[in-house]
């Protein structure tokens, strides 16, 4: 059963009219957190990162943009990279869509941050509607699209899944109302209804309270060694965050060895990302 939004006190955004409005719908932009090589793949990923380690024979990231893609109120992607950038700028190159524009932007400092200094240089993408994903979450298109359907009552929308069993690794929350009231990895288990998927949607409102958070975070909060989601958490205490629940709908995550394994599973029914000779991504920093 799926968390349907409710109006919530100091939710005043009933539509994201900061998005791009055009005939037949609101158009956005998707930011991919795909910095990171994750260490826990070694040796998979000594000359690779784990965006670009294959699933199914497709790289990571190739599902996410195909996913993507499918989504017509989404028309733009900005890939932030770090590690081995070369290796994702080449998927984004071979990449191919009639209308989705892909381009990259690398983090330097990649070796020295978490996520969060991976949105603080991303910053500057963030002053309109826009979500949020991280570079190791493989998504239906159906995930997506449910978040986008749901009406922007609130500045920011966590997506969030339900099951019996979270175990330390999961982002674990805890909501009331549909309400978020706490994200962290370490919340009692007993107090917990949900985990975040690592997708999150922000108006423009929500944008500018997202950055003000890095920038605080980044000057005086430890922000180089914190997720970005820490940043919601603080900002939930003073502003409404809401959830968008997608159980039943097809997604993982990839942390682990255990996770590649499992991820192979997950997207055999999903319908194969298209091959084209020639991509349309666009290599360029924003």
């Amino acid at each position: 059963m799926r968390i349907k939004l409710v109006s919530l006190p100091g939710c005043e955004e009933r539509n994201d009219n900061n998005a791009r409005n055009i005939p037949g719908g609101i158009y956005m932009k998707v930011i991919i957190l795909s910095a990171g090589q994750g260490s826990r793949l070694l040796p998979l990923t000594e000359n690779q990162p784990k965006c670009a380690l294959a699933v199914a024979g497709t790289p990571v990231l190739e599902w996410q943009l195909h996913s993507i893609a499918r989504c017509p109120q989404i028309e733009e992607v900005v890939v932030v990279t770090g590690y081995a950038t070369d290796k994702v700028e080449a998927i984004i190159a071979g990449f191919s869509s009639d209308r989705l524009l892909v381009r990259s932007l690398h983090n330097p400092f990649f070796a020295a941050s978490d996520n969060l200094g991976t949105c603080w240089i991303a910053r500057h993408e963030m002053h309109d509607s826009f979500i949020l994903i991280n570079g190791d979450t493989l998504f239906e298109t159906a995930v997506l699209q449910t978040l986008l359907d749901v009406e922007a009552t609130c500045p920011i929308t966590l997506t969030v899944d339900r099951k019996g069993y979270y175990d330390d690794d999961d982002m674990k929350v805890i909501l009331e109302r549909g309400r978020l009231r706490q994200i962290g990895k370490k919340l009692d288990p007993e107090d917990v209804n949900g985990e975040s998927i690592g997708m999150t949607r922000f108006t423009a409102h929500g944008a500018d309270i997202f950055r003000a958070e890095l920038e605080r975070s980044m000057r005086f909060g430890g922000g180089l060694n914190r997720w970005y989601l820490s940043a919601i958490d603080v900002i939930a205490q003073k502003h409404a965050v809401v959830a968008c629940c997608i159980e039943g709908l097809s997604w993982c995550e990839i942390d682990t060895h255990e996770d590649i394994e499992n991820a192979h599973g997950v997207v055999r029914g999903w319908s194969q990302p298209c091959r084209a000779s020639l991509g349309n991504g666009v290599l360029r920093g924003a």
